[in-house]
């Protein structure tokens, strides 16, 4: 029948596009709320249209100061793990030594290993330190959980570099650190962006290892995990929503700025 060889054909499409709605519906939602102006504490149902929430961004008490709080968390813990991840990975790929094997398998342990474990680890170690909870054991945890991502992001790309292309540089008379600048990190910056982006979105979303080792200290994730127990502010949704449009317009032009180096590469 020609329905179902039109559906065979275009069932990878399909199946693609029913799996992108059912990632983007929850975002939908969350949207179309941020719009909602409910009777009691919960956002639950919709009750009729309102601009409010979007006027007033920070008008629930202590939510901004926890997003503010979030953000410093995740831009340091970005930055952090983005240095440390580049240079472990640059390590394990172009360096040979000892237990280069086993420490390729222990970069992997804090993606495999459940949260809760980590954050467990984590909060005894602070105790037995002797640390004082808050904004440096959250960011120290961070790092930590981050740090795997970007090793892995950056060396997946590492390993796909050409060294032709730094040998090329030092016969040019380039010296180490003009091949490193000019040829080494241009090349590999899409990895190192792709893992700080990633460790930048795991910060500012994480809950579980944040609760475990922040003490009184309440982020955004804490904040709104309260608010659900109470009631929850319309503002939650309009700081959802805003977030995601960010991302989107961040990968929109990422991807405008990959396709003109493709266009002017071409001869």
């Amino acid at each position: 029948m020609p329905v179902l060889r039109w559906l065979r054909r275009h069932l990878i499409v399909i199946a693609g596009l029913l799996t992108l709605a059912y990632m983007i519906l929850p975002n939908i939602v969350v949207m179309v709320f941020s719009f909602n102006k409910p009777n009691g504490r919960f956002n639950y149902s919709w009750q009729r249209f309102s601009l409010d929430a979007w006027k007033d961004p920070c008008g629930v008490a202590d939510m901004c100061g926890s997003l503010s709080l979030s953000l410093q968390i995740a831009v340091w813990a970005t930055v952090g793990a983005t240095v440390l991840g580049t240079m472990i990975a640059f390590a394990l790929v172009r360096y040979r030594f000892r237990a280069r094997g086993a420490i390729n398998s222990l970069i992997f342990l804090p993606m495999a290993m459940p949260e809760v474990v980590m954050a467990a680890s984590l909060l005894t170690l602070f105790l037995n330190m002797g640390a004082q909870l808050g904004f440096w054991t959250i960011l120290i945890a961070h790092i930590m959980f981050c740090l795997s991502f970007v090793v892995t992001a950056v060396k997946a790309r590492v390993m796909s570099m050409d060294p032709r292309l730094e040998e090329a540089a030092r016969d040019l008379y380039a010296g180490p650190v003009q091949t490193f600048v000019r040829v080494t990190l241009p090349i590999a910056a899409p990895g190192i962006a792709a893992g700080a982006l990633l460790a930048f979105a795991l910060s500012f979303d994480d809950f579980i290892i944040t609760n475990f080792n922040a003490g009184s200290t309440v982020t955004f994730p804490m904040f709104v995990w309260g608010s659900a127990q109470r009631g929850t502010p319309v503002q939650i949704n309009v700081i959802g929503t805003a977030m995601f449009i960010i991302a989107v317009l961040v990968v929109l032009a990422g991807q405008l700025i990959a396709n003109r180096r493709k266009n002017s590469a071409r001869p």
